[in-house]
């Protein structure tokens, strides 16, 4: 598979602030990479540093930034790059006095499609993503989840080889999340132009979502932490996690936290994960049914489970 993205060497600052720090990135055709990381980590600042929006600064080493989009080099052909970038960003502007027809309209014909050409495409991308019946609908009177559909088929009405896609899925309600993901799973598999199929690079605040993509990096201060397949960084988490189901669950967290071999405890949900050495586990877990009982506890299962990517991220903000 050929790199569609592929970046070296990137830094951007905003007066002392360091929002992108030496991040290096690589993404091939067929491929959904997901960036992970708190607010402020520099992911949308990477995405708009790859789509042109924002210039790369020099490094502190004498290698300059590489920022190549299909082939195209950022700084030197930035318009063919950005010819091959379909782009999708935090807050989509849409013309709300504008029906869905015309909005797409709009946006394929800044996008240089022929009159000729513009309909059915917009017509066949409208499909896509379930919006055909609602053509004639104002864009203002459209929901959350219907706006982030309409503003995926604005970026990918020219049939861009390169998706980035900034936290698309933020503030909709957890079905149209899950259609929303669908339709990314269902772009990567098909072929663009009969040739290649699409590389996504998408920056997202779920960990469900995470796992859903091929592979994932975690960023923070503007650094890449490390990177992988969700197996592959799961599996490079070093000991267990025991999952404490009870009541209280304040109390339950409390006494786990100040266990001398619980190295982290941290709420999920409806239960307790706690971070412990393999060799540790067993004691972990008899002290645990001992002190939790003896202080008015209830607990409901303390069992051993593999880690989640959830358990890796709030590891390595540690």
């Amino acid at each position: 598979m050929g790199l569609l993205i592929e970046a070296q060497n990137l830094f951007k600052s905003f007066g002392e602030t360091k929002a992108v720090d030496g991040v290096n990135l690589q993404v091939a055709e067929g491929e959904i990479y997901g960036l992970v990381g708190p607010d402020g980590a520099g992911k949308t600042t990477t995405i708009r540093l790859l789509c042109g929006a924002l210039r790369a600064d020099q490094g502190k080493s004498a290698q300059a930034a590489s920022m190549r989009i299909g082939g195209y080099e950022i700084s030197s052909q930035l318009e063919r790059a950005r010819a091959q970038i379909g782009y999708l960003p935090q807050r989509f502007s849409l013309y709300e006095e504008l029906t869905v027809l015309e909005n797409i309209r709009f946006f394929a014909e800044v996008r240089g499609l022929p009159s000729a050409e513009w309909r059915p495409r917009c017509m066949e991308i409208l499909h896509f993503v379930g919006l055909d019946p609602f053509v004639d609908r104002r864009a203002g009177h459209l929901s959350g989840g219907m706006r982030q559909k309409l503003g995926l088929a604005a970026a990918l009405v020219h049939q861009p080889h390169v998706l980035l896609l900034d936290e698309p899925t933020t503030g909709v309600d957890p079905v149209t999340r899950q259609d929303f993901w669908q339709l990314i799973i269902r772009l990567v598999s098909q072929t663009n132009h009969g040739q290649r199929r699409v590389a996504v690079l998408v920056s997202t605040p779920y960990m469900d979502e995470a796992e859903r993509c091929t592979r994932v990096g975690f960023m923070r201060s503007g650094r890449m932490l490390i990177e992988g397949t969700p197996e592959e960084l799961r599996g490079r988490f070093e000991g267990y996690i025991l999952e404490l189901r009870g009541s209280p669950l304040s109390l339950l967290r409390r006494i786990a936290a100040t266990d001398e071999d619980v190295e982290d405890a941290q709420m999920f949900g409806d239960r307790v994960h706690l971070r412990v050495q393999p060799e540790r586990a067993a004691g972990v877990e008899r002290r645990l049914q001992e002190r939790i009982i003896a202080q008015g506890g209830e607990i409901a299962r303390l069992r051993r489970i593999p880690a989640q990517l959830e358990d890796v991220f709030i590891s390595l903000l540690e």
